[in-house]
Order: C-alpha cells, then sequence, then structure tokens
C-alpha cells in the first residue's frame, strides 16, 4: 500500500481511493482457534448452519443481542472451498481461526478460516491389534459396532449410531458427519487405536444386470454414499488419531448371523444381524477366522472333553486345541520309549482246526456184579 501511494497513476486510483483502501485494511477482527471451545473457536463462533456470533468484551456487552455477551450477525456465512473439511472439524470441536475483513475493491466483507491439517501417520498393523478393535457395519440407517478385545472376543454391548439419508444433500451430510463424530468419540473412549471397516464399493452393483428386477434393494444400495462415507471416516480419523483396517466384506453379515447371533442373544438384549456382523468385520480385521469354536463334547462321549470355547493367541500357554487322533498319540508313545513293536506274517485260516472241530463225549461206565 505505501508503494502504491507513490505510485497512483500507474495504480489507476485517487489519493481518495487510495486512502480508503488504507484504512480498510486496518478493519479486520480475527481470533485464533481453541480445541476446548465449542466448534473450536470462542471469541468468533461460526455454526454449521452459517451463524456468526461474536464473543463481546465486558465494556461492549451492552451491545450484546444474544445470550452471554454475544453478538449475532445478520448474514450467514458459507465456505465453498472446503467446506465439507471445515464442517467436520467445528463438529468435533477442533480449533478453528477466523478473520473477518473488508474488501473495498468488491465492497463486501468476508470471514476466512483456517486450521492446521495434521500429516497423516501410518501405524503398523500389528500396533493397531494391540489394544483390539472395534467392528463396525455399514448399513442403509446406522453403523453397528461392538468392541473386540485382542483375541476377537465380543467386550460389552453392541451400540448403534444411527443417521438419515433423507431429504437434502446438506441434510444427509449433516447426518453422516454426526454419526461419525458419535462413532470416533465412543472408540475413543473405549480405547482402542484402530476400527475394522468392510471395504464396499456399489459402484458396479447397481445396475439391472446385477440384481435384476429388484429396484428397490437396487435403489437402497444406490442411496449408500459408500465412497463418500470412506474418505470421510479415514479422514475424521486420522485427526483424532485412529487407524482404519478395511476387509473384505464377502459374507460377514451371513456369517456373523450364522455364528455370533445366537449365542449372544439374551431374554432382555436382542442381538441382530448387523450387530453379529460387526464382530465377524472386527474378527477379520484382528486376523482371527469369523466362525466361533465349537463347545466342547459332553462326558459321555469317547473324546471326552475337547478345545474351549474361548478364543486364544496360538502362543498361550495352557492353549487347549483339537485333540489329535488316538493312533497319533500311540505312536508318539512308542518313540518316547524306543520301543518298537512288529507284528508276525501268518497265513491266512482258511482251514478249521480239527481239534477244535471235534467233539469229546464221555462213554458209559460198566457195571458188573
Amino acid at each position: 500500500m505505501l508503494n502504491t501511494r507513490h505510485n497512483l497513476a500507474a495504480a489507476n486510483l485517487t489519493e481518495a481511493q487510495w486512502r480508503e483502501r488504507w484504512e480498510s485494511a486496518r478493519w479486520f477482527l480475527s481470533a485464533d482457534g481453541d480445541s476446548a471451545e465449542r466448534y473450536g473457536n470462542g471469541t468468533i463462533r461460526v455454526t454449521p448452519g452459517g451463524e456468526v456470533s461474536i464473543k463481546l468484551p465486558t465494556l461492549l456487552a451492552q451491545y450484546a443481542n444474544a445470550r452471554h455477551g454475544r453478538y449475532v450477525l445478520a448474514a450467514k456465512v458459507s465456505f465453498p472451498h472446503r467446506g465439507t473439511e471445515w464442517a467436520d472439524r467445528i463438529e468435533d470441536n477442533r480449533a478453528v481461526a477466523y478473520r473477518i475483513h473488508y474488501d473495498v475493491a468488491r465492497g463486501r466483507w468476508y470471514l476466512d478460516a483456517s486450521w492446521t491439517r495434521p500429516v497423516a501417520q501410518t501405524m503398523p498393523l500389528a500396533t493397531a491389534r494391540a489394544q483390539g478393535m472395534v467392528g463396525v457395519d455399514t448399513n442403509a440407517d446406522h453403523f453397528a459396532a461392538w468392541q473386540l478385545d485382542v483375541h476377537g472376543n465380543p467386550v460389552g454391548r453392541p451400540y448403534r449410531f444411527h443417521y438419515d439419508l433423507s431429504g437434502t444433500t446438506q441434510h444427509r451430510d449433516a447426518q453422516i458427519r454426526h454419526a461419525i463424530t458419535r462413532l470416533l468419540h465412543w472408540a475413543t473412549r473405549r480405547g482402542v487405536a484402530a476400527i475394522g471397516l468392510e471395504n464396499l464399493d456399489f459402484t458396479a452393483e447397481t445396475t439391472r444386470e446385477k440384481h435384476g428386477r429388484r429396484k428397490r434393494f437396487r435403489q437402497l444400495i444406490s442411496g449408500m454414499p459408500t465412497g463418500k462415507l470412506r474418505a470421510r471416516l479415514v479422514a475424521m480419523a486420522a485427526e483424532i488419531g485412529l487407524a482404519i483396517v478395511a476387509v473384505d466384506p464377502a459374507y460377514t453379515s451371513v456369517w456373523g448371523a450364522q455364528h455370533w447371533q445366537k449365542p449372544l442373544a439374551t431374554p432382555r438384549r436382542k442381538t441382530t444381524r448387523h450387530d453379529a456382523a460387526s464382530i465377524a468385520i472386527g474378527r477379520r480385521a484382528l486376523g482371527h477366522p469369523v466362525r466361533r469354536r465349537t463347545a466342547p463334547p459332553h462326558d459321555d462321549q469317547s473324546d471326552r472333553r475337547g478345545h474351549r470355547t474361548v478364543q486364544a493367541v496360538p502362543g498361550s500357554r495352557g492353549r487347549e486345541g483339537t485333540r489329535r487322533p488316538v493312533t497319533e498319540r500311540a505312536h508318539d508313545a512308542r518313540s518316547r520309549t524306543g520301543t518298537t513293536r512288529t507284528r508276525a506274517t501268518s497265513a491266512p485260516r482258511t482251514v478249521r482246526d480239527a481239534r477244535s472241530a471235534k467233539t469229546w463225549v464221555q462213554d458209559s461206565l460198566l457195571l458188573t456184579d
């Protein structure tokens, strides 16, 4: 601005126009973000709907038009560039810095938002599995989540995070963002380091050649924003330090219902098919098979007690697996004693022994005088 003052002709400005720009350059209000405040900033607060309010100082509290000494502006704002990322941050109350300034050339007031984007760090798979996993099953109207320990056993009770995909685009976007935020906060409180998620992609699954006349089902899977949901979940999880483990979605619902739905149902809690699918997804993310171990046989069977129903790491002491056949145990016993047993060959007994075929009968005694 100072160089422009000495070259007004080159800048096509008059002295009055330059003076207006010089003064407007000092008409600004800025405030740094704070993660401890609601929507990431306590001084200049912007709601997801675009409402802007300013926290007035004590000497100007008489001009407040809202509660808690705040002044709400009449105009609302929107962010065409990175608006989705900004909405994700304020929904999670992460720090966002704002600057309100006046543009003389356009004659408009502007509000700029800025934040620091942390570098996404990769996490080894063993580290992600070290504290267990949260399996998440994605559905048309909710997330079904269940926490699993390191051995693949479900812990606690299942949780569901509902959302509504009907209505406008802004409404659907807000619903998904709110559901993801609640899911990530719950996973953080559970103390896990990663979330197991299906690697869904319905791009080629919505054609009529794939599902025939099942129009309602095609509309259902077409309405699930799997691509945006996965990208947003990965981005929001990286902000709070959670890793995402994507697994193969094949047969997770079928096998989960087959092996986990009935055993986990109680008289006071109904385990749904989606809850069982979340266990299957979490076990697959932990590297365990989906199916659970069968119950041991009864004592009246020849095998007696078999393997246990709880899941254990292969290196755990005292772990019981499937018992080996009797022939292998007898072979190992002979190997330990160092003795060998040979089997003598004999001709087939095709002719019956004559002595075994005879019947001995005692003659009657002769009695004489």
